[in-house]
C-alpha cells in the first residue's frame, strides 16, 4: 500500500471512445474488444465504461464465464471459436456466438445437437494468412452450417487497415470478400480500430474496435489520432521517492549507459519493468512531472536504463519537483504511443503488460 505507483481507468473516457465509435460507424452495430483483461484495463471497468456496447468480443470460453458471472447479459463473442470440441455445451450454456475459422470447427457444429441455434461468424482468409477459411473453401461451410441450422454471418480481418498500399490491401480483401460471399445474405464483420478511422467504406454490419476503444493508436503513432479526438482510459502514475544531485560525467544506472553532461538533478522513479514498464525504453523517453510550477508540470526525459523497481529522469526542466512530486508515465499528458515508440513497440504492448502488483483503481 506504501508504494506509490497506481493505474487509473478512467470509465468516462471509454464512454466517450464508444461513442467516438458510433459517430465513425453510425450505421453498424459493435462488437467491443475486450481481449487481455480488456488491454489490461480489467473486465470490471470494461463493463462499467462500455455497458452501452452492442456486444463485448474477447478471447476465450474462461472470461466468457468470468463476463456472465459479473453480469452481461448481452452478446458474447469468441474471437478464435472453440479451442476444444467438449466447450460446445458451455458456449451454449453462456449463449457465446461463435467465429469459426478451419473444418475441424465446422465438424463439430455439425454434430453438435441444441434446440438453441448458434449465432456464427464464418472467418474468411482473404489474406491476413492467420485464420479463416480460403475462398475455395468458404462458401461449402457456409452452406454446411447454415444446413445445421446456425444463424450465419460472414467476417474477415484486415492486414494493413492502418497502412497505405500495403499488400494485401483494404480494397483488395474486401473486394475477394464481396466477391466470395455474393448470394449468400447474412450480415457481415468487417472492420477493426484502423478501418473505422480510415476506411469507413469497409465497415460491415458488426465493426470491432479494440485499441481504439482505449484511447490509443493502431498505428501506434499518437499524431495518426489526434484528430479522432479519443481520450487515454488509463493513467499510470508513480512518484519521485529520491532525487540525485550529479557531477559532469557521472553515469546513472546500470550499465551506465546516460554520462551526465553537467552537473544536473536526477529524479528516482518508483516504477520499473517488473511494472510492466518497458526495460528498452530509451533516453529521451517522455515522462511528466509535476514540479509545483504555475503551469503544473513539464515533460522530463529518462536518462539510464530502466530497472526492474525504479527509473531515472533528468530534472533540469523541473526545478521545482521534489520527493513525492507525482509524475505520469502514460495517459492523457503522455500518450501510451509515444512511450512505445521509444521503446521499438507498440501501445497495445504497455498497456497488456501492466504487472498485476501494480494497484489498479476504477474511476
Amino acid at each position: 500500500m506504501n508504494r506509490p505507483i497506481l493505474a487509473s481507468i478512467y470509465t468516462e473516457a471509454f464512454r466517450h471512445n464508444l461513442n467516438r465509435v458510433r459517430e465513425l460507424a453510425p450505421e453498424s452495430k459493435i462488437w467491443s474488444v475486450i481481449k487481455s483483461r480488456a488491454y489490461g484495463h480489467s473486465f470490471e471497468a470494461a463493463l462499467q465504461g462500455l455497458a452501452s456496447t452492442d456486444g463485448f468480443a474477447l478471447l476465450n470460453m474462461e472470461s466468457a464465464l468470468r463476463l456472465r458471472e459479473q453480469g452481461w447479459q448481452g452478446r458474447i463473442l469468441l474471437l478464435e471459436g472453440l479451442f476444444h470440441e467438449n466447450e460446445l455445451a458451455l458456449a451454449h450454456k453462456l449463449s457465446c456466438d461463435l467465429v469459426v475459422h478451419c473444418e475441424a470447427q465446422v465438424e463439430w457444429l455439425e454434430k453438435y445437437q441444441a434446440h438453441k441455434p448458434f449465432n456464427v461468424f464464418l472467418k474468411m482468409n482473404t489474406g491476413m494468412n492467420r485464420l479463416g477459411l480460403k475462398p475455395a473453401a468458404y462458401r461449402t461451410a457456409f452452406h454446411r452450417l447454415h444446413a445445421s441450422g446456425c444463424k450465419m454471418h460472414h467476417m474477415t480481418h484486415f492486414a494493413n487497415a492502418d497502412q497505405v498500399d500495403r499488400i494485401p490491401t483494404v480494397d483488395s480483401q474486401l473486394e475477394l470478400f464481396n466477391d466470395t460471399i455474393d448470394g449468400l445474405a447474412a450480415p457481415t464483420s468487417l472492420a477493426n480500430s484502423a478501418a473505422i478511422l480510415w476506411h469507413r467504406n469497409a465497415l460491415g454490419d458488426w465493426v470491432r474496435p479494440g485499441i481504439m476503444l482505449y484511447g490509443a493508436s493502431p498505428t501506434g503513432l499518437y499524431s495518426d489520432i489526434q484528430n479522432a479526438h479519443l481520450k487515454a482510459v488509463m493513467h499510470l502514475h508513480s512518484e519521485i521517492i529520491d532525487i540525485q544531485e550529479l557531477e559532469k560525467g557521472e553515469r546513472i544506472g546500470y550499465g551506465g549507459r546516460f554520462e551526465t553532461p553537467e552537473a544536473m538533478r536526477v529524479g528516482i522513479i518508483a516504477c520499473g519493468y517488473a511494472d510492466g514498464y518497458p526495460r528498452h525504453a530509451k533516453d529521451g523517453t517522455p515522462v511528466w512531472v509535476s514540479d509545483g510550477s504555475k503551469d503544473g508540470g513539464i515533460i522530463c526525459p529518462i536518462v539510464g536504463r530502466v530497472s526492474m523497481d525504479m527509473m531515472s529522469i533528468d530534472l533540469r526542466n523541473a526545478p521545482h519537483a521534489k520527493i513525492g512530486s507525482v509524475v505520469e508515465l502514460w495517459g492523457d499528458k503522455v500518450p501510451v504511443d509515444d512511450v512505445a515508440q521509444m521503446s521499438d513497440t507498440i501501445g497495445y504492448e504497455l498497456l497488456c503488460a501492466v504487472a498485476p502488483r501494480v494497484p489498479v483503481v476504477i474511476k
